[in-house]
Order: C-alpha cells, then structure tokens, then sequence
C-alpha cells in the first residue's frame, strides 16, 4: 500500500506540474501586449466639445479592437495646437509616455492655415516632427488637410501639396485629408463649421482605420 500511495502521489505531483506549466504557457502567449498609437494633433484629433469617449481617440481605440487589433490610443491632441506648437511639445509627450509608441498619428497644420501662415513654416515645422519620429524608429500615419478656398489658389496648391510630399520624404503613411466625408455634410459638423461631431469622428474613424490598421501590422 505504500508503495501504491506513493507513486499514486509521485503521479499527481507530476500532472500537476504539467497543468502549470500548460497554463503559463498558454497566459504567455495570449497576452501579448497591447499595441500603442500616439494621436499627435490639434482639436480635431483632441475631442474638441465632445463628451469623453466621442471624440476621434476612443472612437479609434475602439474601432481596432472591432478589427481584432490590440491597441490602446493615447489623446496627444490640444486645442489651438500649430505645427509650431506641436513640435515645441514633441519630444516632452514622448518622455511622458515612459513607453516608445508603436505607431504616430500626426494631425496639425489646419490651425496655421486658418491663421494663413506660410505655408514652408508649416512645412519644417513638420519636417521636423516626421524627422524626429524617423530618429526613433516610430512609424507614422500623416493626416493632410486641405486649405480655405478663401486663402488663394497659390496658398491652397502649396498647403495641400505639403502632406504628401513629406510623407514621401519620410516613408509615412498618408491619409490626404483629415475631414473627408464630414465637410459640408449635415450633422457632421458643430455649429462652429470646424470641428466634427460625434457622427463626423465616426466618418473620420471609418475611413483612417484600415490605414492605422495596415501600418501597425507592418
């Protein structure tokens, strides 16, 4: 009997490891961690007058988990932001984030145009934000914007050329303009004429989902 009990016992000690071993195993290779996506914008990517979980951030995050993408969207967007501003602030986001993003999304540029600054401004300022994203091997997803019609032909050609001639310089991602499909469509846009909806983040979502999608998994 003895010698029965212990073997019997030898066996459970043994199965039992297995099933530990079997079920780390199995937590390791499930919970891989969660993809990162830095939105770095102005208010467009902010939420601006939206309630929390509206705006363009949650409606993204969520968005790629509906796609099977494990990836928490961290809001880098403030309100009034220029591309000056933005890449005044760049590199003091990266810090506080404690972790290198897997992917940018880079939204800025709308509020020099309205304010009809230079367009090669806004351009190095850019320039400059792509190239610091290239120094830290951080892939990007350049969002253009389109200029005011108000400002001139010659100021619109050069502002909207601007987003995929650096994208070509940088190797990013280009989704042409940020708005497509909410300007001038009712419902989609505050009363400000500006700035999107809950709906219009949802059109905005819609359309530059696959292309985050496809650049996170490269």
């Amino acid at each position: 009997m003895q010698i029965r009990y212990g073997r019997r016992r030898a066996v459970y000690h043994l199965c039992g490891a297995v099933l530990m071993a079997a079920t780390f195993m199995t937590g390791t290779a499930t919970a891989a961690p969660a993809k990162l996506v830095l939105a770095f914008g102005d208010s467009l990517t902010a939420g601006y007058r939206l309630p929390p979980g509206d705006g363009f951030v949650p409606q993204l995050q969520a968005a790629l988990r509906a796609r099977g993408v494990a990836a928490t969207v961290h809001n880098g967007g403030v309100s009034g932001d220029t591309t000056a501003a933005g890449r005044a602030r760049l590199a003091w986001v990266l810090t506080g984030l404690k972790v290198k993003p897997d992917l940018a999304i880079v939204e800025l540029g709308a509020n020099d145009m309205l304010r009809g600054q230079p367009v090669a401004a806004a351009k190095a300022n850019l320039d400059a934000i792509l190239t610091e994203f290239d120094r830290r091997h951080i892939r990007v997803v350049l969002a253009g914007m389109y200029a005011s019609p108000n400002l001139g032909r010659v100021y619109a050609t050069e502002f909207n050329a601007m987003y995929a001639a650096l994208a070509k310089t940088h190797g990013a991602a280009l989704y042409p303009f940020f708005m497509a499909g909410v300007v001038g469509a009712p419902g989609l846009q505050l009363d400000d004429g500006l700035h999107p909806t809950k709906a219009g983040v949802a059109v905005i979502v819609r359309r530059i989902t696959p292309i985050v999608a496809a650049a996170l998994g490269k």
